[in-house]
């Protein structure tokens, strides 16, 4: 019979490391490094400096909506209205630790948990998740800290990198400057067409709506705030009905 003691090291053993979470972070950090790299160069044409475009990334670290938040405060709407928007465009992320904790079966320490959980983008909650699915006695704190960490270096890099590109360096190469600039559309085009199946169509078409009527009768930032609460009131309704049925 194996002692506590072998059983104790074996399972530490098996456990992934922060190393191989650097490794399973490359998806990620191919992906992020050019729209990080569109957000530094739209940041410094849009009048932020280049270590104003590294303090969303470091700090505020939320993907698409770092794009907004820097075209609101350059239209010249308020922080508060700004900072609601972004809040309420990423109010999401509340949900993906409870899920995650859900499924972890290991004990877990407060101060990497800190650490992992400013890093818990969608795209490493969805590795996270697949993870755990897939070999759940692998997943560790230590493999955690290490794809979230390289994903939000890479962020990071690719921000710096296109600050200083908007600063003049692809004045001589116009192509590229234009369809990195174009980057953002894409990116919201792509997430629309993604979403936009049969049975999420009434609250796409809601969020639409919501969004067309808020610029049409007051600003920009009403729009997406509209857009946001037509589209969850529609998935509300559309949940209730269907549990009905």
């Amino acid at each position: 019979m194996e002692s506590p003691a072998t059983i104790s090291t074996e399972n530490h053993q098996i456990e992934a490391t922060w190393v191989e979470g650097l490794k399973d972070s490359l998806p990620i950090v191919i992906s992020y490094i050019p729209v990080a790299f569109a957000f530094g160069l739209n940041a410094t044409k849009l009048g932020f400096t280049p270590l104003e475009s590294l303090f969303f990334s470091c700090i505020i670290y939320a993907g698409a909506s770092q794009f907004v938040i820097t075209a609101l405060l350059a239209a010249g709407s308020s922080l508060w209205v700004a900072a609601l928007t972004v809040m309420a465009m990423d109010i999401r992320h509340v949900l993906y630790g409870p899920s995650l904790r859900s499924r972890i079966t290991q004990r877990l320490s407060k101060p990497k948990t800190a650490v992992w959980a400013f890093g818990l983008t969608d795209e490493v909650f969805a590795a996270a998740t697949a993870k755990l699915v897939r070999d759940n006695r692998r997943w560790s704190e230590n493999w955690m800290i290490g794809i979230a960490f390289s994903s939000w270096f890479s962020w990071v890099l690719g921000t710096a990198l296109g600050s200083w590109s908007g600063n003049g360096f692809l004045d001589g190469f116009p192509a590229v400057e234009a369809a990195l600039s174009f980057m953002l559309p894409a990116l919201f085009l792509s997430f629309l067409l993604a979403s936009f199946q049969h049975k999420q169509s009434w609250t796409v078409t809601a969020a639409l709506a919501g969004a067309l009527l808020g610029i049409t009768l007051v600003s920009i930032p009403a729009a997406i705030l509209a857009g946001i609460v037509c589209g969850c009131l529609a998935a509300l309704v559309q949940a209730f009905y269907q549990e009905e049925a």
